[in-house]
């Protein structure tokens, strides 16, 4: 039987004051999705609003967006995602929080979200996310009141990053220094080069370029070991 995945999107769309768009980062997503139909697994998408998520990132001169694009049934998921109240968390065995800087918005205050994804992680689910989109974890509790990321390493779009795209000063918040506070051990490699974390049942990437890496991790979890 195939492994179901839950992909979380970010419904929100404006780039702090900066009058500039945001959403979810397309090769976030594009990426995983090509590694998990690869393995036979079943998508599903979620955000927090529900509805169409909005996207940024659209380069069209990668084959692996275009040829997501081109699938008319990704584009109707994409813009009729699920709402939180829709998930039945026992129905999922994993769950991906893809990346682009409308999570740091919108992922660490949705406690709807938060609960779907602990009780993943609870019931022996992977939880996974890539770039910005560990900002999922920020405010992710298990069922003992402790952080899932607590005592765990973890990778996300660095300090060093932001700074690099000009946004340090636009974003809520910067991700590692917030992970660390609750307990996650935060590791990182050069600006942009991949980089991907496997702690537990939690795989995290740091940046677009480790998006199939954090695919590629949790497939491996989900994948019995053939004797």
């Amino acid at each position: 039987m195939s492994a179901k995945v839950l992909i979380v999107l970010t419904s929100h769309d404006q780039l702090g004051n900066t009058g500039k768009p945001t959403g979810f980062y397309l090769s976030e997503v594009s990426h995983p999705v090509a590694v998990f139909n690869h393995a036979g697994f079943t998508v599903s998408y979620v955000s927090p609003k529900g509805g169409k998520a909005p996207m940024i990132g659209v380069d069209l001169h990668d084959p692996i967006n275009k040829a997501f694009l081109n699938n008319l049934e990704n584009v109707a998921q994409i813009e009729k995602t699920l709402c939180p109240e829709e998930i039945d968390p026992a129905q999922f065995d994993t769950i991906f929080y893809a990346g682009g800087h409308g999570t740091m918005w919108d992922f660490p205050n949705n406690p709807e979200i938060a609960n779907i994804a602990a009780t993943i992680y609870e019931q022996g689910g992977v939880v996974g996310a890539v770039c910005h989109g560990p900002a999922g974890l920020v405010n992710l509790k298990l069922s003992d009141g402790t952080y899932l990321v607590a005592d765990k390493k973890i990778s996300c779009f660095t300090n060093e990053e932001e700074a690099a795209v000009g946004l340090s000063d636009v974003v809520p918040f910067l991700l590692a220094p917030k992970l660390i506070e609750q307990g996650a051990t935060h590791t990182k490699a050069a600006n942009f080069q991949k980089h991907v974390v496997v702690s537990d049942r939690l795989v995290t990437g740091q940046n677009p370029a480790s998006a199939t890496g954090v695919a590629e991790g949790i497939v491996k979890l989900l994948t019995p070991v053939a004797v």
